[in-house]
C-alpha cells in the first residue's frame, strides 16, 4: 500500500511567489483591521510617511531620511506580517488546489424506489439532497457522502485516503459509510445521501483548508484581546509622553520634545508586533498540519483542546491490538480427541471469512493436515453469526455444528439437553486470563471444547503509552471483552485503565465522570453506538469508514480510519499550543531590549540619567532608534519558518515543557534582541545611515 505524500516544503517557490503578492493585496484597512495589534502598525506607517513626504518638503520635524527609514521599516513589518499569514494562507490554499483537482462532476443515479431493480433517474449530484436513495455500480463514482442501505462491495478510496488497496464496504455494519469522490471497483451499492447538494468531505476538506475561511479559535480569540489591550496600554502610554516631553523641556530648559516620528517607533517597538504579526499564521499552520495527517476538525476548538487533553479513550480492537484474532491452541474436554476438535472446528468456520475463522481452518491445517472440504459437496448450509444469538456455523445432514461465545454454547447445551464438562469453565477463565477469546465449538448441541483465539498487541504501542503517562496524559483501553480478557491485554500494552463489557451507557458515564472532575477527554470510534460517546467527549474522532451517526457525532474524521491517529492528533494540538505560547513569551520578552535601545534615545537630552540605560553602548539616537524599529520588522520574518513548522515536540510533562519553553523561548527572547539590535546599529553607524 503506497500512502500519499501530502507534505510540501516549507518554502515551495511557487508560493512564496503568490505570498508576495498576497502580501501588498492585504495592505487594505479592512484586511488589517482584522489583526488590532498590526492595524496600529499600519496607521503609524501612513502617518510616518505623511511625516517623510513633510520632511521631503522642508517642514519635517527630523530629518527626511531618518524619517522615511522609519516610515519604510514600519511598512515592511506589516508587509512581513501579511507575508507569513500569505504563506500559511497559500500553504492551505495549494492544497485545496490538489484536492479540487480530485472533483469530478459526477451524474447520480437516483432510485425512485428503494430496490435494486427500481427505475431511476440520472442528473447531476449537486442536485442530490439528504435522504436520496441513490444506485452506484461498478465503475461508478459515489455521487455524495452518505450510509450504504443495502449491498456490499469493494471501494477504491485513494483518491481521499491515499491508500492504494480498496476496502469493503457494506450495509447494517460499523463500515456502512461512504465518501463522496470515492469509486466503486466491484458489485452495487443503494446508499442513502447524507448532505445537500451533493457536498462531500471532499468540499469541506477545501472549505478548511483555505486559511481564508478559517474561524479563530477561543483560546486564539483571547489572546487577541489580550494583545490589543496591551497595545491600547502602550497606545496611551506614548500618546501622553509628548506633552509631557514638551513640559519638561520646559520646566528643565534642556533637550527637545519628543518627535512624533519617534513616538510612533516607540509605540511599535513595546506593542506585541512579533506575536500579533504571527498568531494567524500560527493557527492555519496548525489547522494544516492536522489536514496533512489526512484528518479533518469541524473546528479549531477541537484541535486546541486536543492540546489539552488528560484523558484517552481508545478502543482495544485495531488500536491497541492488531484487531485479527487468531487461533492458537485447541483444548478439548474429556471424551473428545484434539483431532476431532478441530475437524469440527475448521467444518464449522469453512463459510467464515472472517479472520478468526481463516485462522481456525489454518491451524487445523497446520496440527493435523485436515484439508478443508467445500460446503456444496457436503449438501452443506451456512449458519451465520448474528448479535442475538452470538454463533455461527453449518448444518450437514445429521450433523450441526457451532461455534461461538461461551454463554451462547452453554445455552445451546443446556436446549438440547447435554451436559455442560466441567473442565470447560476452567478452560474459559484460563484463556480469558491469559488475554485470550475463548471460542466454544459443539456438535449437535453438545461442547467439545476450546479455541483459543489470541489478540495480538501491536508492536511499540507500549512505549506510547508511556510517552503518554509522561506527558500526564490517562490511556484508557476501551473493550467489549470480559474483565479478565481486558485486564490481561490492558497489562500487556501498559495502558493505564480499562473498561470492560463496555456498553454506550457505560462509555458515555465514564466520559462524564472524567469531565466533571475537570479532565478534559478524548476518544475513537466508528458505530453507532459510539456516536453518544463521541459527541460527550471534548475531541472525538470518528473513522471515516464508519457509520454516518458517528461522523456527526465527532468534531474530528479521521480520512484514513486509522484508531491510533487519535495520539497523533493529540501531538498536534500540544504543538499548536507550545508554538503559540512559545512565540507569545519570545515576543514578550524581546521587548524589553528594545526598551534599553530607545528610551535613552528619546529622552536621555531631557533626562540625562536616563543614559544609564544605553547598556548596548549604541551609536547615536537616531541610530538607536531606528535599529529597535529593524529589528522589530525582521525578526518577524525570521519566526516565520517556526510559525509555520510549529515548535518541536517533545512529549514531556507540563511542567517540564513550561520550563524548557520558559528558558529557551523567554531567556532567548530577552538576550537576543540585545545582539541583535547592536550588531544592526553596527551596519547602521558603519554605512552612515543615523
Amino acid at each position: 500500500m503506497s500512502k500519499k505524500d501530502t507534505s510540501r516544503p516549507l518554502f515551495d517557490p511557487a508560493i512564496v511567489r503568490q505570498a508576495g503578492v498576497e502580501c501588498f493585496r492585504k495592505l487594505t484597512p479592512a484586511s488589517q483591521a482584522r489583526n488590532p495589534v498590526m492595524f496600529t502598525v499600519y496607521v503609524g506607517s501612513i502617518l510616518t510617511s505623511f511625516l517623510a513626504v513633510q520632511a521631503y518638503l522642508g517642514q519635517g520635524e527630523a530629518p527626511f531620511g531618518f524619517v522615511a527609514s522609519i516610515s519604510a521599516w514600519l511598512w515592511a513589518t506589516v508587509l512581513f506580517a501579511n507575508f507569513a499569514e500569505a504563506m500559511a494562507e497559500g500553504r492551505g490554499k495549494a492544497q485545496a488546489a490538489a484536492l479540487r483537482g480530485l472533483r469530478q462532476d459526477v451524474s447520480a443515479k437516483r432510485l425512485v424506489h428503494p430496490r435494486r431493480d427500481s427505475p431511476y433517474v440520472q442528473f447531476s449530484a449537486q442536485n442530490l439532497h439528504r435522504g436520496d436513495l441513490v444506485l452506484v455500480e461498478a465503475g461508478d463514482i459515489i455521487p455524495s457522502d452518505g450510509e450504504i442501505v443495502e449491498g456490499i462491495a469493494s471501494v477504491d478510496e485513494a483518491a481521499i485516503t491515499g491508500e492504494s488497496a480498496p476496502v469493503i464496504r457494506e450495509a447494517g455494519g460499523d463500515r456502512s459509510a461512504v465518501t463522496g469522490g470515492t469509486r466503486l471497483l466491484s458489485d452495487w451499492l443503494i446508499v442513502k445521501v447524507a448532505a445537500e447538494s451533493g457536498e462531500t468531505f471532499l468540499d469541506r476538506m477545501i472549505s478548511l483548508v483555505e486559511g481564508a475561511k478559517r474561524r479563530k479559535t477561543p483560546n486564539e480569540i483571547a489572546l487577541n484581546i489580550l494583545l490589543a489591550s496591551l497595545t491600547l496600554v502602550f497606545l496611551v502610554v506614548c500618546a501622553t509622553l509628548r506633552p509631557m516631553s514638551a513640559y519638561a523641556v520646559a520646566m528643565t530648559g534642556q533637550g527637545a520634545a519628543v518627535t512624533i516620528t519617534a513616538l510612533t517607533a516607540l509605540f511599535v517597538c513595546l506593542a506585541p508586533t512579533t506575536i500579533g504579526g504571527l498568531l494567524s499564521a500560527i493557527g492555519i499552520a496548525g489547522m494544516d498540519r492536522l489536514i496533512q495527517s489526512n484528518v479533518i476538525a469541524t473546528s479549531g476548538r477541537a484541535v486546541e483542546a486536543a492540546g489539552d487533553v488528560d484523558v484517552l479513550l481508545l478502543d482495544k480492537t485495531g488500536t491497541i491490538t492488531l484487531g485479527n484474532r487468531q487461533a492458537t491452541t485447541f483444548l478439548p474436554v474429556k471424551g473428545v480427541d484434539e483431532r476431532e476438535l478441530a475437524e469440527t472446528a475448521q467444518m464449522a468456520s469453512l463459510a467464515d471469512e472472517t479472520p478468526e475463522g481463516r485462522s481456525i481452518v489454518v491451524l487445523a491445517k497446520e496440527r493435523f493436515g485436515i484439508r478443508g472440504h467445500e460446503l456444496h459437496d457436503l449438501r452443506a448450509t451456512f449458519v451465520p453469526f448474528t448479535a442475538q444469538t452470538r454463533l455461527s456455523g453449518v448444518n450437514l445432514p445429521g450433523r450441526s455444528l457451532r461455534k461461538g461465545a461461551p454463554d451462547a454454547i452453554k445455552a445451546l447445551a443446556e436446549q438440547s439437553g447435554e451436559r455442560i464438562p466441567e473442565e470447560l469453565d476452567r478452560f474459559i477463565h484460563d484463556v480469558a486470563k491469559s488475554g485470550g477469546t475463548p471460542l466454544l465449538v459443539a456438535e449437535n448441541g453438545r461442547p467439545l471444547g476450546v479455541v483459543w483465539l489470541k489478540d495480538i498487541v501491536k508492536g511499540g504501542i507500549r512505549d506510547r503509552f508511556a510517552e503518554l503517562r509522561s506527558m500526564g496524559i490517562k490511556t484508557i483501553m476501551v473493550t467489549g471483552d470480559n474483565s479478565l480478557t481486558a485486564a490481561a491485554i490492558a497489562a500487556e500494552a501498559g495502558v493505564d485503565d480499562f473498561l470492560a463489557e463496555a456498553t454506550p451507557e457505560a462509555k458515555l458515564a465514564r466520559i462524564r465522570q472524567y469531565q466533571a472532575e475537570g479532565k478534559m477527554v478524548a476518544m475513537t470510534g466508528d458505530g453507532t453506538n459510539d456516536a453518544p460517546a463521541l459527541a460527550q467527549a471534548d475531541v472525538g474522532v470518528a473513522m471515516n469508514s464508519g457509520t454516518q451517526a458517528a461522523k456527526e457525532a465527532g468534531n474530528m474524521v479521521d480520512l484514513d480510519s486509522n484508531p491510533t491517529k487519535l495520539l497523533e492528533v493529540v501531538a498536534i494540538g500540544k504543538q499548536l499550543l507550545m508554538t503559540r505560547g512559545s512565540l507569545t513569551t519570545f515576543s514578550i520578552s524581546n521587548d524589553i531590549a528594545k526598551y534599553f535601545a530607545i528610551i535613552p534615545a528619546v529622552f536621555a537630552g531631557i533626562y540625562p540619567q536616563l543614559g544609564a540605560l544605553d547598556v548596548m553602548g549604541l551609536a547615536t539616537p537616531k541610530s538607536a532608534i531606528l535599529s529597535a524599529v529593524v529589528f522589530n520588522a525582521l525578526v518577524i520574518m525570521f519566526l516565520i519558518p517556526l510559525a509555520l513548522k510549529g515548535v518541536k515536540y517533545v512529549p514531556l510533562p507540563a511542567a517540564v515543557a513550561l520550563r524548557r519553553n520558559l528558558l529557551l523561548y523567554g531567556l532567548g527572547g530577552l538576550l537576543v534582541p540585545f545582539a541583535g539590535i547592536k550588531l544592526i546599529d553596527m551596519i547602521i553607524a558603519a554605512l552612515g545611515w543615523a
